[in-house]
C-alpha cells in the first residue's frame, strides 16, 4: 500500500499537467486542520482583495464613457474580467478540495474548462494589447481607422473562439470514450481525472507551445519596432518609452503565466531538496504561479496608466465624500 502510495504521488507530480488550474496534485498526504485553516485564509484573503481591486476597476470602467471608445482599455479590462472569473474558479476548486475532496464529474468538467479557457485567454489578450501598442506608436496616423471599438470586440471573439476551440474537444472525447455513469461519479478535482486520454494531454501540450511561442514572438517583435520607432525624429519618445515598458511588463506577466508549465518539474526538485515539504511547497507554488501574476494587471493599467489612475482617484474621493455625507445626521 506504501509502494503503491509513493508511486501514485510521483506520477502526479511528473505527470504532464499542461495548462493546470488546480493548486493541489491528488495527493494522500493530507494537512492538519490548523494548517489547512491557515491556508484557506490566506487564499481566501487573497481573493477577496484582488476581488475588490478588480471590481474596483471594473466599475470605473464602466461608469464613464470615455474609456467605451478606446481599444487599450477594452482590451484591458476583458483581462481583468476574465482573471476575476479564473482566480474565483481556481480559488473555488481550492476550497472544495478540502471540503469535499471529491465532486461530481460534471461539475468538474464545468470547472476545469472555465478555469482552462480563462487561462489560455491572458496572454492571448497581452498579445493583443502589445499589437495595440505597436499600432498606437508606429502607426499613429492610421490607429483609428485600424483600431476601431467594433475590430476590438472581434479580436475579443477571435481570443475566446482560438482558446475555447483547442480545449473544448476535451469535453468531446471524453463524451465519445466514456460512459454515462462516469459523469455521475465523484472526483478529486483534477483535469487529468476527468479527461484521461493520454493522447489529450499530448495534444494540450502542442497547444501550449503554440500559444505561448506565437505570444512570446509577438511581444518581442512589437518591443523591438516600438524601440526602433523612438529613435525617429517624428515619434513621440516619451509615448514609446512607456509603450515599451508596458510591453515589458506584458512580458513579466506572460512569463509568471509560463511558470504553470514547468513548475512540475521544479516542484520533483524541491521535494527532493526539502523531502516531507510537499505540501508547503505545492502551496507556495500556487501563489506564485496562478494569484502572483493576477497582481499585475491592475498595476499596468490601474496604477501606471495616468488616464485611469486619475479616474480611480475620483472614485475613491467621491466614495469617501458620500460615506462622509451619510456619517453627518441632520438636526431634528
Amino acid at each position: 500500500m506504501q509502494k503503491e502510495s509513493l508511486m501514485w504521488r510521483m506520477s502526479s507530480l511528473l505527470g504532464l499537467r499542461g495548462n493546470m488550474t488546480v493548486p493541489y496534485q491528488l495527493l494522500l498526504i493530507r494537512d492538519t486542520f490548523t494548517t489547512a485553516f491557515v491556508k484557506n485564509l490566506i487564499v481566501v484573503l487573497v481573493w477577496l482583495t484582488l476581488s475588490y481591486i478588480n471590481g474596483t476597476l471594473v466599475v470605473t470602467f464602466f461608469r464613464h464613457q470615455t474609456f467605451y471608445d478606446d481599444p487599450r482599455y477594452i482590451l484591458f479590462i476583458h483581462m481583468v474580467i476574465n482573471d476575476a472569473i479564473q482566480l474565483t474558479v481556481t480559488i473555488m476548486l481550492f476550497i472544495l478540495s478540502y471540503i469535499f475532496y471529491k465532486i461530481n464529474v460534471a461539475f468538474c468538467c464545468f470547472f476545469i474548462l472555465v478555469a482552462v479557457f480563462t487561462t489560455r485567454n491572458t496572454p492571448v489578450n497581452l498579445a493583443a494589447m502589445a499589437i495595440e501598442r505597436y499600432i498606437a506608436i508606429c502607426e499613429p496616423l492610421r490607429y483609428t481607422q485600424i483600431c476601431t471599438v467594433r475590430r476590438t470586440y472581434i479580436v475579443i471573439g477571435m481570443i475566446w473562439f482560438i482558446c475555447v476551440a483547442p480545449d473544448i474537444t476535451d469535453l468531446f472525447v471524453t463524451l465519445a470514450t466514456e460512459s454515462l455513469s462516469f459523469f455521475h461519479e465523484s472526483v478529486f478535482c483534477l483535469r487529468q481525472n476527468v479527461f484521461k486520454d493520454p493522447i489529450l494531454a499530448y495534444k494540450r501540450q502542442a497547444f501550449d507551445i503554440i500559444y505561448f511561442s506565437c505570444v512570446f514572438l509577438i511581444l518581442v517583435v512589437t518591443y523591438l519596432r516600438i524601440l526602433f520607432a523612438a529613435r525617429a525624429l517624428s515619434t513621440d519618445k516619451t509615448s514609446a518609452q512607456k509603450a515599451r515598458n508596458t510591453i515589458l511588463l506584458h512580458g513579466a506577466q506572460l512569463a509568471m503565466c509560463m511558470l504553470s508549465y514547468v513548475s512540475p518539474s521544479v516542484e520533483v526538485v524541491l521535494h527532493i531538496i526539502f523531502p516531507g515539504r510537499i505540501l508547503e511547497i505545492r502551496f507556495a507554488n500556487y501563489l506564485i504561479v496562478y494569484i502572483l501574476p493576477r497582481f499585475l494587471s491592475p498595476i499596468i493599467y490601474g496604477v501606471r496608466d495616468k488616464k485611469f489612475r486619475e479616474y480611480l482617484r475620483m472614485y475613491f474621493l467621491s466614495n469617501r465624500c458620500r460615506n462622509k455625507e451619510r456619517k453627518v445626521t441632520p438636526d431634528v
